[in-house]
């Protein structure tokens, strides 16, 4: 005979379920937040070490003299009615210049990432060259068209430099291909059947697409308008060659303040209150957006691009079209066409003085060829390292979560903000001391291009990351996959050529990127754009001459870069 125990009851049955359920699930989330913890570790650390130290060196050298600190500086920058000008005018110009880039570029969002046409490869490829070269060049190319003597002159009579208007279009020069390469990136992974079945139940297409589309394509679009605001907001170059006396932003404040004046205090208090500007908006685009990040059906973008059906869309396509060849292309024909202007008569008379120039030392001291192999290497060292921290970072910020996530998705941005005359200064002055005694170091270089890459690996790759069905993930836990399994498996095929769009950002910025590394390149290991400012800081039209034949040059390899990545397949499926 075998006696039983007591039998336990149903409720108290239940009771226990919901106890070891519940402690599953506190256990699932302390795993959660260690590997989040673990993967912001690395970008953490970057950030603190190659950002927020440099730039807290030089503010604290502008700040306290003779041991003691001067606040009472801030007062009198702030209330300064100079200041209060460049801030309003910085302000405003940034906001007009993201609306007008937004309000140009999504058309062509639109038609890259929906049609299929011959060159699109290559046209992607061209609208995204402005965006790498150094603001000078580009500067100089819309004076060029713009200005005395320029396109607009000779024909109808019209100058528009030293207007707001040239520094607005120049603006959405520069940043056309950060709308359509991030819009445009999602949208062409966007089902459009889900469109497609509103319009059965009765929608129209306006309709559909602003209750089915947008909001899907939000968490894109506000990254992209992000961006663009924060590069416009810190513009330099633009606004110190079209802009003349009348118009300075913050950035040239900045710039003047501490290059030519020598004011570093008056520096520091401008740098405080960029951040100041740039902590609100950033506060500002978490609050009214990444609430509205869902998972989304996200489909082969090859299967989502077609031919031009009827007159709207061919109409739309030759549009697009024209607007790049206006905006895109007449700039970048013009640099070309001065780079090949001699005193003689069209030749290739500049790109032979610059084989000469680099034997005569002070501007120039190595042949064009090794410069273009130092800006190569540069920029993919550049890459990785973007890619590394901005990668960990954009898998640490998949989940939504508190104020703390927010606040490091928020400091992920500030060096778009930041003012590169700080970050440049900052680096000579703080890395000069072991263990970080880095100022005889190439890496140099690759660390400061790579705060600005960064940013850009973390914007494109997110939203895609945040619109991946989280029940994909939990399928393939109940299955016993890790979390790095689940990210491999999971994740990294649904997001691979957000990988690679990524990649090629953040390869372009950083070829491209003017304002730290002219402090920190070595002179006889100069990149590209240092070497276009040099021989645009010489006066004489030979020198001008040979700095439009280094900014082709620079073209030519941006173009070639970005052509070859254009080719990358990051699997069967998808094309970049």
């Amino acid at each position: 005979m075998v006696l039983a125990g007591p039998v336990e009851p149903r409720e108290n049955r239940k009771a226990a379920d919901g106890h070891r359920k519940a402690d599953r699930a506190d256990g699932g989330g302390r795993r959660a937040l260690a590997l989040r913890l673990a993967l912001m570790a690395v970008p953490l650390a970057f950030f603190a070490v190659f950002f927020a130290y440099p730039v807290a060196a030089i503010v604290t050298q502008g700040l306290r003299v003779g041991g003691q600190w001067r606040f009472g500086r801030i007062a009198e920058v702030v209330t300064d009615p100079a200041t209060l000008d460049v801030l309003w005018f910085t302000c405003w110009q940034a906001v007009a210049s993201t609306a007008l880039t937004l309000a140009v570029a999504l058309p062509g969002a639109y038609v890259f990432a929906r049609f299929d046409f011959p060159g699109k490869g290559l046209l992607r490829a061209v609208v995204t060259v402005p965006f790498v070269l150094p603001t000078v060049v580009a500067g100089s190319a819309f004076l060029a068209l713009l200005g005395r003597g320029g396109l607009l002159d000779e024909l109808w009579g019209v100058r528009l430099d030293t207007s707001v208007w040239a520094i607005l279009l120049a603006h959405v020069f520069f940043n056309y291909a950060v709308v359509v390469r991030t819009v445009g990136g999602l949208w062409a992974q966007l089902d459009p059947r889900q469109e497609e079945a509103a319009r059965v139940l009765g929608a129209s297409r306006l309709s559909a697409w602003r209750r089915v589309t947008l909001p899907a394509l939000a968490p894109a679009v506000a990254a992209a308008a992000l961006m663009v605001f924060l590069f416009t907001f810190t513009s330099f170059g633009v606004i110190q060659i079209l802009g003349g006396p009348r118009y300075a932003t913050l950035e040239v404040a900045i710039y003047r303040e501490t290059a030519q004046l020598l004011d570093l205090p008056t520096a520091a208090v401008l740098t405080l209150v960029q951040f100041a500007a740039v902590a609100a908006v950033l506060a500002l685009h978490a609050w009214t957006v990444r609430r509205r990040e869902s998972a989304l059906r996200l489909v082969d973008p090859g299967r989502t691009a077609r031919r031009p059906n009827g007159p709207a869309q061919w109409a739309l396509l030759w549009g697009v079209l024209a607007v790049v060849a206006l905006l895109i292309v007449t700039p970048l024909a013009v640099l070309v066409e001065r780079s090949l202007s001699g005193p003689d008569g069209y030749g290739f008379t500049y790109y032979e003085a610059l084989e000469s120039a680099a034997d005569s030392g002070g501007t120039f001291f190595v042949a064009p060829m090794e410069a273009i192999g130092n800006s190569l290497r540069y920029a993919a060292v550049a890459t990785v390292f973007a890619l590394a921290v901005g990668g960990l970072a954009a898998a640490a910020l998949t989940r939504k979560a508190g104020r703390l996530v927010q606040g490091f998705d928020a400091l992920l941005m500030l060096p778009l903000g930041t003012s590169a005359v700080t970050v440049g200064f900052g680096f000579l002055i703080a890395l000069d001391e072991p263990p970080l005694d880095l100022r005889a170091s190439w890496v140099l270089v690759p660390l400061a291009q790579a705060l600005v890459g960064v940013p850009f690996v973390v914007r494109t790759m997110l939203p895609v990351l945040r619109a991946v069905d989280h029940r994909l993930r939990e399928a393939a836990a109940v299955l016993g996959a890790s979390p790095w399994r689940v990210w491999r498996e999971v994740d990294l095929p649904l997001v691979g050529r957000a990988v690679a769009v990524a990649a090629g950002f953040a390869f372009a910025v950083s070829l491209g990127e003017f304002g730290a590394t002219v402090f920190i390149a070595r002179p006889d290991q100069p990149t590209l754009p240092v070497a276009i400012a040099r021989f645009l800081g010489r006066a004489g039209q030979l020198s001008y001459g040979q700095a439009m034949a280094l900014s082709t040059i620079l073209m030519l390899v941006c173009a070639g870069s970005l052509l070859a990545l254009e080719r990358i397949r990051t699997d069967r499926s998808g094309e970049f």
